[in-house]
């Protein structure tokens, strides 16, 4: 299950992964060793964070919100729905 890169925005490297299809619409960021899952409808919700900073997941959360709609369309296109 290779990851499908959506964008790198500020060291941040935005993806999802091919088969998790079955979950509702998410995104995966990862920078160094941090790790981060959200979920993007109806609003953005961090599901968990691992090895970030407080500086990172708040850099993260604001990459989300203002990236929301891109995102969900890169999804909804790669996953036809």
């Amino acid at each position: 299950m290779s990851p499908r890169a959506i964008q790198d925005i500020d060291g941040f490297r935005f993806f999802f992964f091919s088969r998790e299809n079955h979950e509702p619409p998410h995104i995966h960021v990862e920078k160094g060793d941090g790790l981060e899952k959200w979920w993007l409808t109806p609003t953005p919700v961090r599901v968990y964070s691992v090895g970030f900073k407080t500086g990172e997941q708040r850099r993260t959360e604001e990459l989300i919100h203002e990236h929301q709609q891109a995102l969900l369309q890169a999804w909804h296109k790669h996953f036809g729905r």
